[in-house]
């Protein structure tokens, strides 16, 4: 009876082994030599030396790949292994470098040509199988596709066997290595992207920029507090105020605050004169245009670094979202102003308001199309007590009138069944004769609301003693803690227990100082809020006639009174409302006095001393009674 070798003997030159591994579903005969297809890999061409990064990668998998082993195939890109893989591989990044490495393409082609019967491979080597991906879940389903087409995945770094020695072979020790690879590499990419973020967090807070400095500022270059990188050269930067651009952002961010104009009209008032207002240039100059747009305006209005806080993640620039807005609750503060302030926090907070009142609402009160001859004074001012929305004008039988006409699905309870027309002149009229009386005529003291007129001066002067009090307290507390420092350099006899006794009693003012801040923040934010019906005072005794009134002055002076009209079609009555702001009464008396019509003869006191420091607080003025407009 035979052994073993002879029915090796029997079997060998009779059969082929048509269950080997590497051979594919087309495969008809088992070939002379292993086909390979190299799988490589590098992350970013900026960080990194691609052109060194892929041959060592191809040379550490000619080292471990046997004599019957050939790699007939190249495929590799430049990209991040954290993509999904859908994205993957559609690059063109490889173009920009000459890699001494012929390119068969990237992963994608890889995997087409893989599922295709006349492939050129029947394994796929690659350096570390984070080459294939950095998330477990893309190199696991590309692990799953290649083996599905009957292909093998190997890494240089794992154990793999290629020979054919008739018998099943062993992947159990592979199969271990490789997940446990994978999870490493997919911790390693999310603790340093974790460390990172911690990084730039303390980076802002210290005050450092990141990238281009915002319109208003230049760089500020310090050397690198790391001796090694400060001995390369490498500095970091801080921001100080463009000599030119910081007056260009103050004025601008008063013209959006106090006339509450769109981006486009301030782009257009800055477009002017481009020798003082110098439009914003580009990371890359060449895609500069040379003239301020509706998007330049809009980046540097809504940019909090100009408040002098440095502000980091306020876009996502990685993922599906990439450079879209972040929520404000996710930016990164630096809790203390880094540099200096172009405009304060409040004005900051304001100028975002005013975007969210102008919602899909422009400046100008003519339409877009250059066709339109119609202009609507009171476009974006009206609004229906009933539904909330705007009144859009609409011309009728040549007469303006303004429209509210929602949707049937949206009509909410209350709400007129059906559209409903109010005619422009009626409501001009009756607001010429509010403002004349209200806000422009001799006896507005007299015709306020009774609350106001009763407002306790007493309380007034309490307010602003406490502000007093407040940064008084500040100042002794400052100057106690500076007191501790010197008393500790005067010291003789310094032990522990006397350097403790210091550092408890400077965490102590430290912390009363801090609280006297938020105190004297709240104090100066109810001053502000506070009525004062002494703003009256400040503004010219004039009448002005709106109907005769230039569409761009009348809408400057809405813009600056605050002007809402509130319209009750159910009683046929239009509310008027405006709001005199202390950084805003010197605009009002501004645009006043050149909208004047009919002058009165001068007067005499606040009314005609507009130099003089304004009195903070707020005053809202209401008419007793609601205007009637014909419909």
């Amino acid at each position: 009876m035979g052994g073993p070798e002879a029915i090796r003997a029997w079997a060998g030159p009779r059969r082929v082994d048509r269950s080997h591994a590497l051979a594919g579903p087309a495969a008809r005969t088992e070939p002379s030599f292993i086909r390979v297809a190299f799988a490589g890999r590098t992350s970013t061409y900026d960080q990194q030396d691609p052109t060194l990064s892929i041959p060592r990668q191809l040379r550490t998998c000619h080292g471990v790949l046997p004599d019957t082993a050939v790699i007939v195939a190249h495929f590799y890109d430049i990209e991040s292994g954290r993509k999904d893989l859908s994205d993957r591989g559609r690059g063109r990044a490889h173009e920009l470098f000459q890699i001494p490495v012929p390119r068969d393409g990237g992963i994608q082609d890889l995997l087409d040509e893989a599922e295709r019967p006349d492939r050129r491979f029947d394994v796929v080597i690659c350096e570390d199988i984070s080459r294939v991906g950095r998330r477990s879940y893309a190199s696991t389903e590309i692990e799953h596709r290649l083996e599905k087409a009957g292909v093998m995945l190997i890494a240089a770094d794992e154990p793999f066997q290629l020979n054919n020695t008739g018998r099943r072979s062993k992947t159990s020790t592979q199969v271990l290595t490789r997940r446990v690879k994978q999870g490493v590499a997919e911790w390693y990419v999310i603790e340093m992207l974790e460390k990172s973020w911690d990084g730039f967090e303390t980076h802002t807070e210290q005050g450092y920029n990141v990238g281009k400095p915002c319109y208003g500022y230049r760089a500020k270059k310090i050397p690198h507090p790391v001796p090694a990188k400060r001995a390369k050269g490498i500095k970091k930067t801080l921001l100080e105020v463009h000599p030119v651009e910081g007056a260009v952002v103050r004025r601008s961010f008063g013209w959006r605050v106090v006339e509450r104009l769109g981006y486009q009209a301030i782009a257009d008032r800055l477009n002017q004169d481009l020798v003082t207002n110098p439009p914003p240039i580009p990371i890359d100059p060449n895609r500069a245009v040379g003239i301020w747009t509706y998007s330049n305006v809009r980046d540097m209005l809504t940019n909090p670094k100009h408040t002098g806080h440095m502000v980091w993640n306020r876009r996502a620039r990685k993922g599906g979202g990439r450079n879209r807005m972040n929520p404000v609750s996710e930016w990164v503060w630096s809790p203390e102003p880094a540099h200096e302030a172009l405009i304060d926090l409040e004005t900051y907070v304001q100028a975002q308001q005013v975007a969210e009142r102008r919602e899909r609402s422009r400046t100008a009160s003519k339409s877009r199309n250059p066709q339109a001859k119609r202009i609507y004074k009171l476009r974006s001012y009206i609004f229906c007590v009933s539904c909330g929305r705007r009144l859009y004008g609409k011309t009728k039988r040549q007469h303006a009138y303004y429209v509210c006409a929602p949707k049937k699905a949206w009509v909410p309870e209350g709400h007129p069944s059906s559209t409903y027309w109010v005619r422009e002149r009626n409501l001009l009229e009756g607001l010429t004769a509010f403002l004349a009386a209200q806000v422009f005529g001799p006896y507005r003291r007299e015709l306020l609301d009774a609350s106001l007129r009763t407002i306790d001066d007493n309380a007034q002067q309490e307010r602003q003693d406490r502000i007093i009090a407040l940064r008084r307290s500040i100042t002794e507390t400052e100057t106690k803690s500076k007191r501790l420092v010197r008393s500790l350099e005067i010291a003789d006899d310094v032990d522990q227990a006397f350097i403790r006794d210091i550092n408890e009693r400077r965490a102590e003012l430290r912390s009363h100082k801090e609280d006297l801040e938020r105190q004297l923040a709240k104090a100066e934010d109810e001053v502000q809020r506070a009525p004062n019906p002494t703003l009256l005072d400040y503004l010219p005794v004039t009448p002005i006639d709106l109907v005769e009134l230039p569409d761009e002055l009348s809408r400057r002076l809405f813009e600056a009174l605050r002007l809402e009209i509130h319209y009750d079609h159910n009683t046929r009555t239009a509310t008027c409302r405006v709001t005199l702001l202390g950084d805003t009464i010197n605009a009002v008396s501004r645009m006043t006095q050149e909208a004047v019509v009919i002058p009165f003869p001068k007067q005499k006191g606040p009314a005609m001393e507009m130099q003089h420091d304004l009195p903070s607080g707020t005053v809202c003025v209401v008419p007793p009674a609601g205007l009637e407009p014909a419909t």
